[in-house]
């Protein structure tokens, strides 16, 4: 509940270090793209459309231009995990298995339009060494990313979850206002409790505690504002 006794950092789920290195990553995209125009496939999705599916063999790289991507992984039953939100200036599937094809599924969020780049082109570009330098780094951010999930998973409660990826969201999809910052894509507590590991009825508990204690507003339509000070407290220290 509000007020525990366990600590965690305000770049809870490597939000810090992720931010620094895609932008980087995608400025040289953008140099790369204009260099390889031909090469790379303009593609525009509805809301819902799948760029990818679990065990397709797709080894292209995409950079997002406008919009949002989600992916997400299944269990054995069935039961779906939410791994990762793309925005605009994000790239994906560099994570791409040539023996067992994609291991997860990208969703377009909203209307959205990404450039698609064959891995092959975007292997030999990385003998340009600014653009190899940045690969690496967003590779690294990535796995410290993931990492960081990883002991957020096993170290935090589902409470506490819930404000590390509501503070990971803000940062990366959210505006500023006065009060705090909108997160400006709808968020389902189905996606939140697929993102947290935990149950829709607890997610929404948990919204409500938050809500009452000042750190988020909930707005029509699903739409957050994150107090994100306040929560980055509540995060860094065992009380608000």
């Amino acid at each position: 509940m509000l007020g525990g006794n366990q600590t965690a950092s305000a770049g809870a789920y490597g939000a810090d270090r992720y931010s620094l290195a895609a932008p980087k990553l995608a400025e040289y995209m953008r140099e790369f793209l204009k260099q390889e125009a031909g090469s790379a496939t303009l593609i525009r999705l509805p809301r819902n459309a799948h760029v990818f599916n679990c065990g397709d063999r797709d080894d292209d790289l995409y950079l997002i231009e406008s919009g949002q991507v989600k992916t997400v992984t299944y269990s054995r039953s069935g039961k779906q995990c939410l791994l990762s939100i793309y925005a605009a200036g994000d790239i994906f599937g560099e994570l791409y298995q040539p023996d067992y094809g994609r291991t997860e599924t990208a969703t377009a969020m909203r209307l959205t339009t990404l450039r698609r780049i064959p891995f092959a082109k975007f292997r030999a570009a990385l003998v340009d060494q600014n653009l190899l330098e940045a690969f690496l780094g967003y590779l690294i951010s990535r796995l410290a990313q993931q990492q960081q999930i990883i002991t957020n998973l096993v170290t935090m409660d589902s409470e506490r979850r819930l404000a590390a990826a509501l503070l990971t969201l803000a940062n990366k999809l959210g505006k500023k206002q006065p009060n705090g910052i909108r997160i400006e894509q709808r968020i389902t507590q189905e996606e939140l409790s697929g993102m947290v590991g935990t149950t829709r009825s607890r997610i929404g508990y948990f919204l409500k505690q938050f809500s009452a204690a000042g750190l988020v507003s909930r707005l029509p339509g699903s739409f957050l504002v994150v107090n994100d000070n306040r929560l980055a407290d509540y995060l860094a220290t065992s009380s608000i």
